[in-house]
């Protein structure tokens, strides 16, 4: 056990013995005294566990404060055992000559075995028999269980002989670990030998290899159902890749395998350094002080560092925000690099245990494995590239990006041996940038046929890429502290990288068909994959990223080798990078004036190419259900418009022409119609609305208004649920009036849709047919039929009485508290110059249940007609557009109005705010573009 100072202050198993026995003195029936004997336990246990809790909180930040902590919780439950396991035996259910069979021995297994305690965390019990159970043992174990459980404790148990613990641990991998980290705790000790001994004999012994494997299998399944990366923004730090239990995999390997107790002694195997010793000691505090920082801040064995929990661990941890950088992404860029580390340092030993112990290769590649030829001057072991030594790259460093070609060109492994060279030997890729060959070798790598998302991220493991490329090391391991993004920048960078392969392939063209299309016509596949790498590489710097990172391109390209003419697209493609989700998910792109002002920044075709490929592979590499139906079709649509103006002059030109298409399509739709019907309902649209909906909504929404005129129905509402873009179109057909799209706006948030998308029109027969695209709180269609009958009892409910149904919705809380942890800076942009006939108003703001309606409430009050809304969420960060005209239908010119329109929006975000934050982290920004 490890040394413990001042044990008796945590518990004093003496003087808790004392009181149990006089307890048991002064009762006719100790085993009755259970209400007695849990005031006496219940005490012991809260004075040790706030004396181990002021112990941690005096030295937060301490190398080892969360494995001291840890360690003193298991003292303190043993303690707890061993005094309540002697109570029950000696005084409940004594016994004046216990038989053989009545032994009982009681062991500590799993994390609790090897002496560690998170706050939280289970206390997992063997009661080892020699035989069957018996009634006296059934007794003791109940009673013991009860009590802890009493306690409020979270214990997993097992009551087993031994010889059945052989029999589950040679069937279960799970039970084999445990057991493996048994820990002799109380009760008959030579009954607890005898089942070491057998362990040893039949368990360990010979399995070495078999064990493994296994563990590594199971590390594999692990890994993929946390998410399978090492830098997902919230991570389980004991689950997830990089996390605990992958150093607990190792250290179980290694008992398994060398019956050793601590990985130091690994070091006298020449199976570790040093150093990496250090490396793993470094990593197992710092996890550890994080989890006893959590299950503290939380109250409960939470192992998820969540975005609300990260802003409260980096303040207690002491990470201060510096220029550039806020101090909760100082403490999680901290964890990713020790997260990589620990990547590190599986491969390290994995790869001598495969020196040392094995004859067949860990990662045999089946299909190469009869290969026996050197690859292109390098070694091949079973499929797997490596070298002569391990001083190779210092004689030959233009190998150190060589052999990533060599084994992306062939589709092989790099062997672990071979890895651990090349991470001690990166240093020396710092001489290798200006060498023409190595520039050659690494664009080959980032544009091969082969994956490339796989060979960079190999070379990034290692150290290479980070080297090779210094702006692309600034941002490895660097959070970006939102609820949008899932990935670190350069995890983010190299998933974009593998999308774009996969788009080049056609293996999306199910979810991305245009983009999947039109990179074939790309001139210049360097330019792309180029600037799909570097169209994040300045974030963290504290400026514009993308104007930054243009810069990066500027520089960079010629260094690779990029035509002058090459090197300004890319750097064209990183500065704008953006401008194409921008316009497609924030402007009506049936307004020709935005296709106008984004065919002026793109020029080309060629660029318009790639921008598109680019967006999509920037967007789908955000994270899981970042990219849908919804958001396709908008860039299909934008993609369309504008290749239209591109290749045949402005959309205005057509816009007759087009009204005139849409309208004799929508008439076959509709044979069952007369001609006078479908001439009266053409006439109650204005050109805009034709163009603004797709065929199958124009055919429902026909029929939606012939049904309601000939009912004479006050209200009407369609829903078309629409599964690929994960959005269903809610469409309401009504007399209009003032104020109806925030009272409409108001009902669809209180029936729990979030609103992406509004359009909004007033016929010329006085009515309204608004239709608003919505998801639910999931980020999928609102679809279920009780939400959908929810959703019509509500608008009914709230058209009746808009004022008392809508005040519910003051006391609406966030869908997502975790949205609480982030600033947010509202801000309100007017535009005159986006539209010919609108004005443009830009809201952004923290999201939260209902902000659309205050929004569009405000909006009303202000005498403002709303045409269309465009509403785009990122995690926290809501970015709300109304394109509205003045009573007249005229765009917004005065001052005095703008200011005004201005001024009840920002009360509207700050009023909203307040609910979240403090109010010194909330700070207006207001700014005008006329």
């Amino acid at each position: 056990m490890v040394d413990i100072e001042n044990q008796r202050a945590i518990l004093d198993r003496r003087k808790l013995a004392g009181e149990l026995t006089a307890l048991a003195d002064a009762s006719a029936d100790p085993s009755s005294a259970t209400a007695e004997l849990q005031v006496i336990l219940r005490r012991h246990l809260a004075e040790g566990r706030a004396e181990i809790r002021r112990r941690f909180d005096a030295n937060p930040r301490g190398a080892g404060a969360g494995l001291a902590c840890a360690h003193e919780m298991s003292f303190l439950v043993d303690q707890l055992i061993r005094c309540l396991f002697d109570y029950a035996i000696e005084r409940a259910y004594p016994l004046a000559n216990p038989t053989s069979a009545e032994k009982l021995s009681l062991a500590a297994v799993g994390g609790y075995g090897r002496g560690e305690l998170a706050p939280h965390s289970d206390i997992d019990l063997l009661f080892l028999l020699p035989y069957k159970l018996t009634p006296h043992s059934e007794q003791v174990v109940e009673f013991i269980l009860y009590r802890l459980w009493d306690l409020g404790l979270k214990v997993g148990h097992a009551s087993r002989t031994v010889q059945e613990c052989m029999r589950q641990a040679q069937g279960d991998l799970s039970i084999r670990t445990n057991l493996l980290e048994s820990r002799y705790l109380w009760g008959d000790q030579p009954l607890y030998e005898q089942f070491r001994a057998r362990y040893e004999k039949e368990i360990l012994k010979g399995k070495g290899e078999a064990f493994l494997k296994d563990k590594l299998a199971e590390r594999q399944t692990r890994h993929k159902r946390a998410g399978d990366s090492r830098y997902a923004l919230e991570p389980n730090i004991k689950e997830g890749k990089g996390g605990l239990r992958d150093l607990q995999t190792l250290l179980w390997i290694a008992r398994f395998m060398y019956r050793v107790r601590d990985f130091v002694d690994l070091v006298d195997q020449d199976l570790l350094t040093a150093n990496e010793v250090l490396a793993y000691d470094k990593a197992f505090n710092f996890l550890w002080t994080l989890r006893c920082h959590l299950h503290y801040l939380t109250g409960r064995a939470e192992e998820r560092l969540t975005f609300d929990q990260q802003s409260e661990m980096a303040r207690r941890l002491g990470y201060t925000d510096h220029a550039g950088s806020k101090g909760v992404e100082r403490l999680m860029k901290h964890y990713f690099l020790i997260a990589k580390s620990v990547g590190s340092l599986t491969r390290y030993f994995l790869a001598a245990v495969e020196s040392k112990e094995l004859h067949r290769p860990l990662f045999k590649m089946p299909k190469l494995s009869l290969l026996k030829a050197d690859v292109e001057g390098f070694r091949n072991e079973g499929g797997q590239l490596t070298v002569a030594g391990a001083n190779w790259f210092q004689k030959h460093p233009v190998d150190l990006l060589r052999i990533f070609a060599v084994a992306q060109r062939h589709e092989m492994g790099i062997h672990p041996v071979a890895m651990t060279w090349l991470t001690q030997s990166a240093r020396h890729v710092d001489a290798m940038r200006t060498d023409p060959a190595a520039n050659r070798i690494f664009l080959d790598i980032l544009t091969g046929e082969n994956d490339p998302e796989l060979a960079l991220r190999r070379m990034s493991e290692v150290g290479v890429l980070g080297r090779f490329i210094p702006d692309f090391g600034r941002v490895v391991a660097q959070m970006q502290f939102d609820m949008y993004h899932h990935y670190t920048v350069d995890e983010h960078s190299l998933k974009a990288i593998g999308i774009l392969w996969q788009i080049e392939r056609g293996a999306l063209k199910d979810e991305a068909p245009v983009a999947s299309e039109v990179v074939r016509q790309v001139v210049s596949r360097r330019v792309l994959y180029l600037a799909v790498l570097l169209h994040d590489i300045a974030k963290g710097r504290g400026g514009d990223h993308s104007e930054l990172g243009a810069d990066v391109a500027d520089r960079l390209g010629p260094r690779l080798g990029l035509t002058a003419e090459e090197t300004e697209t890319v750097a064209w493609l990183v500065r704008y990078h953006l401008v194409m989700s921008n316009t497609a998910f924030r402007r009506d792109i049936e307004d020709p004036k935005t296709i106008a002002d984004f065919t002026d920044v793109v020029q080309s075709m060629e660029r318009l190419r790639l921008l598109l490929v680019l967006t999509v592979a920037d967007i789908r590499a955000v994270g899981p259900k970042v990219w849908n139906g919804w958001k396709a079709q908008l860039l299909r649509a934008l993609y369309q418009r504008a290749e239209e103006s591109l290749s045949g002059g402005l959309i205005t030109e057509g816009r007759e022409a087009r009204v005139a298409e849409t309208l004799k399509r929508l008439r076959a739709e509709l044979p069952d119609w007369s001609d006078a019907d479908f001439e009266a309902h053409a006439a109650r649209g204005p050109a805009s609305y034709w163009l603004s909906f797709p065929l199958p909504s124009l055919v429902r929404q026909a029929r939606l208004i012939r049904e309601a005129e000939l009912d004479r129905r006050p209200l009407s509402i369609d829903y078309a649920v629409d599964s690929w873009r994960a959005m269903t179109e809610v469409t309401i057909y009504v007399a209009d009036w003032r104020g109806l799209v925030s009272q409409l706006a108001g009902a669809l948030a209180l029936s729990g849709a979030s609103i992406a998308d509004a359009r909004i029109f007033t016929l010329k027969n006085g009515m309204a047919l608004d239709s608003f695209t919505v998801q639910d709180s999931n980020g999928g269609p609102f679809e279920s039929p009780a939400k959908l009958a929810r959703l019509a009892a509500t608008m009914e409910r709230v058209l009746d009485n808009p004022t008392k149904t809508l005040g519910e919705l003051v006391k609406l809380s966030p869908a997502n508290p975790a949205v609480r942890s982030f600033p947010v800076v509202p801000r309100v942009l007017i535009d005159n110059k986006a539209s010919a006939t609108h004005t443009l108003v830009e809201v952004t703001g923290r999201d939260r249940r209902g902000l659309m309606h205050f929004l569009t409430r405000a909006l009303t009050a202000q005498n403002l007609q709303i045409s269309t809304a465009k509403i785009s969420t990122f995690g926290h960060r809501v970015v709300d557009v109304f394109y509205v005209k003045d009573q007249f239908g005229l765009k917004i010119e005065s001052e005095a109005r703008l200011k005004a329109i201005r001024d009840s929006l920002m009360q509207v975000l700050q009023e909203r705010e307040a609910d979240f934050a403090p109010a010194k982290e909330t700070k207006s920004v207001v700014t005008a573009a006329q």
